[in-house]
């Protein structure tokens, strides 16, 4: 009887503390802190850079005459568009008037020039006929000198008039070449006059040399032009940003790389471009160098002056790319930290990264953590470093 006493208390005994080991398990269990966590994966990530810029227009032409002069004419407003070529603005006559008097005037020197030079020709003809009349009663006297029909001075007399007749004939002739040559000179004179009145009347026309918008007009008619121009003109299609981009990539940007580009006016839309121009310096003081790329504006929606953001994709690297939920920032500063879990002890570690991009609901994380490590994603409030944690889905 004794000893069955003993047995049912030893029972009881082994009961009780299989009990308490099993309370002692459940309070333990609840103890550890939940976290979720998930397994981080690598990803091929475009190494990127955003600027800002201005967008400008492609051509900018501003419109002045060569000298200070009246403006008789404006023929467009700001906003409006113009062709290559088109008449914008009409310039003062005043030197146009002159040069015209003057064409004028010797147009009618050169005519009464003609019309002596007509007489002249018509004295010198009627001279030679009257020279070689002398002359062939000259050689019908020396004739008869030969034969004795008349005495020497006789015959001496008529040569002698002859001789006179054609130097006064050849003086007249001298004097018709003269003639002629100053007729020319005047024609000259008058071509050249006419060539400057053309120019000057050009000159009084203001063209357009590009296709595009009037973006300032200065002037109005009446003003004497000064230090600004009559009109700017701006060529919209394509449009082009100059960005300062750092030296370090000097060797990566090509002409033909694409640039992704946003525009503030245009918040939901996006705009392709391409860079056209890479300046061969780099600015001593910033370390950067210009580079300059071309938008097609086709649609003319896009205006010089807006505001633009451009990306640039250098090249692609593979990164570790975790959830936004599993960053952790420290408090008073800006450095930002992940839990890793390590499932053979259970345990988290406090791990600062350095982040990339923010894609989405993701972040590129360039450092800090390795492919196929496990971090939390939820529960970090209650955490510290080296904390043993259990996992629940």
């Amino acid at each position: 009887m004794k000893f069955k006493l003993l047995s049912i208390a030893a029972l009881g005994l082994c009961v009780a503390c299989t009990s308490c080991k099993k309370e002692n398990d459940g309070a333990m269990k609840q103890e550890l802190t939940q976290v979720k966590v998930t397994t981080v994966k690598s990803e091929k990530i475009g190494q990127i850079e955003t600027y800002t810029a201005t967008v400008e227009s492609d051509v900018k032409n501003n419109i002045s005459p060569n000298a200070p002069m009246r403006i008789r004419q404006i023929f467009v407003e700001v906003g409006d568009y113009v062709s290559k070529g088109q008449i914008v603005a009409l310039l003062d006559q005043a030197t146009e008037n002159q040069l015209a008097m003057s064409i004028q005037s010797q147009q009618s020197a050169i005519a009464g020039q003609e019309a002596n030079y007509q007489a002249l020709v018509a004295n010198v003809h009627s001279y030679e006929a009257q020279v070689q009349q002398t002359k062939r009663e000259a050689d019908r006297m020396d004739a008869l000198y030969k034969a004795g029909g008349i005495s020497k001075s006789d015959n001496e007399a008529v040569q002698l008039q002859l001789q006179t007749q054609q130097r006064a004939l050849e003086a007249q002739r001298e004097q018709l070449k003269a003639q002629r040559a100053a007729i020319a000179a005047q024609q000259a004179q008058l071509k050249g006059l006419n060539t400057q009145s053309a120019s000057v009347a050009e000159n009084n026309k203001l063209r357009s040399p590009i296709s595009g918008y009037v973006t300032a007009r200065n002037y109005d008619a009446g003003d004497m032009t000064g230090g600004l121009p009559v009109l700017t003109i701006e060529q919209t299609n394509p449009v082009k940003l100059l960005l300062n981009v750092s030296e370090v990539y000097y060797h990566k940007v090509k002409k033909g790389t694409p640039v992704e580009i946003k525009l503030d006016a245009y918040e939901e839309r996006g705009f392709g471009g391409n860079v056209t121009i890479v300046y061969p310096t780099v600015d001593q003081v910033t370390h950067t160098f210009p580079v300059e790329v071309t938008i097609n504006n086709s649609d003319q929606v896009v205006r010089p002056g807006m505001f633009a953001r451009a990306t640039i994709t250098f090249e692609y690297k593979d990164h570790v790319v975790i959830p936004d939920e599993a960053l952790v920032k420290q408090m008073g500063a800006g450095d930002r930290f992940v839990y890793v879990y390590d499932p053979s002890s259970q345990t988290v570690r406090y791990q600062k990264v350095e982040l990339g991009r923010h894609m989405g609901d993701k972040y590129e994380i360039k450092s800090g953590v390795k492919p196929n490590e496990k971090v939390v994603v939820a529960g970090q409030s209650r955490l510290n470093n080296g904390k043993k944690v259990q996992v629940v889905k």
